[in-house]
């Protein structure tokens, strides 16, 4: 298999952008740009295309993409994120022509979610911080409990109502098999700079739309106080403790995704929303025929781990083997494995 060569990059394209907090494109000349390559290049409108491929890049933003961000995804290199960046950027710039969609999810948080420790408190009432998990037994003996301050805006001021359905969201959770809750620090909160796309992925999915006279779309996620959303196609929970429903799977979107010939997914982070997202496709694939599997494309080499150093040189936390156990299975279910730097053309099953 050969790789792309830079010829196939816009000049305007510089790699360095994916490690610069504070780069963002010019938007006109970037449209001016594209109307230019597509000329040059004789680059047809996406409407056009026969075998149509959808690009879902997850949580691209810019608090896991960079060391400044609250939940930078370093990978075991240190590197992760930023590296992964500038290859999905020319992964883009050198399949203009196969993209036929590009999708971003947006991970959007408030300051108090369910997942922050501004949610919960100590059975003393001191806080709590990030980087620990929260279990159902916890909840029940009362060495954490919701925060006092969260039930007067949440549910009426009803603290009652909130600690029943803290408990069975902990329990359903840990039934699941999936996560016991997890605390983070808080990241991606909406308006806040650390939630906006990298600027070398903003730059490189809006050329894309520009080049294709493709829509930018986004798909926004993790607004609901009360349960994680680490995939964009579902929430974790669904159901409050009385049994009303808190929250619905994103039905319309997975339509969309199935609809298309070829998906290929990149993104942050391999190990909890990239990772979730994929099971859930897979989950609705094998619902409907498992032969949808084949369709689906992961770019192994665009996304990496969540790891929390220690200090010390090492990790308090790596789930790197949590990730890669799970795209085994993944691959064993179907999906395609494949690299950013394989042309797209030699991948099983594409015909373009």
């Amino acid at each position: 298999m050969t790789t792309r060569t830079k010829s196939a990059l816009p000049p305007f394209f510089d790699p360095a952008n994916a490690g610069r907090w504070e780069y963002a494109p010019d938007q006109g000349k970037l449209f001016a740009a594209a109307a230019q390559w597509r000329q040059e290049r004789k680059i047809p409108p996406a409407a056009a295309d026969r075998f149509t491929a959808h690009l879902l890049l997850i949580d691209a933003q810019k608090d896991f993409c960079f060391p400044g961000g609250a939940l930078y995804v370093a990978g075991r290199s240190g590197k992760g994120a930023i590296e992964d960046s500038r290859r999905i950027a020319e992964f883009i710039y050198g399949n203009l022509e196969r993209i036929t969609s590009l999708t971003t999810t947006m991970d959007t948080h408030f300051a108090y979610q369910i997942f922050f420790p501004a949610f919960w408190v100590a059975g003393d009432g001191s806080p709590l911080g990030p980087y620990r998990e929260i279990t159902a037994d916890q909840v029940a003996r009362g060495e954490v409990q919701p925060s006092p301050l969260v039930a007067k805006w949440l549910c009426g001021g009803n603290y009652g109502w909130l600690v029943k359905q803290t408990l069975h969201y902990c329990r359903e959770l840990e039934k699941s098999g999936k996560y016991k809750l997890y605390l983070w620090p808080p990241h991606c909160l909406l308006g806040s700079d650390g939630h906006a796309l990298a600027g070398v992925l903003y730059e490189a999915r809006l050329f894309h739309s520009f080049v294709r006279g493709a829509q930018s779309w986004v798909e926004v996620k993790g607004g609901n106080p009360l349960t994680e959303n680490y995939s964009v196609l579902r929430p974790e929970v669904l159901t409050r403790h009385d049994g009303a429903p808190l929250a619905q799977r994103n039905a319309l979107f997975l339509k969309t995704l199935l609809a298309s010939d070829a998906v290929i997914i990149a993104g942050q982070a391999a190990s909890h929303c990239v990772k979730s997202t994929i099971d859930d496709l897979l989950g609705e694939i094998v619902a409907q025929d498992p032969g949808l599997a084949r369709k689906v494309y992961i770019l192994t080499d665009c996304m990496s781990s969540v790891t929390v150093p220690d200090g010390k040189g090492g990790f308090a936390a790596d789930f790197t083997s949590e990730a890669e156990a799970a795209f085994r299975r993944f691959a064993d279910a179907g999906m395609r494995l494949v690299k950013s730097t394989e042309p797209v053309e030699s991948w099983p099953g594409i015909k373009l």
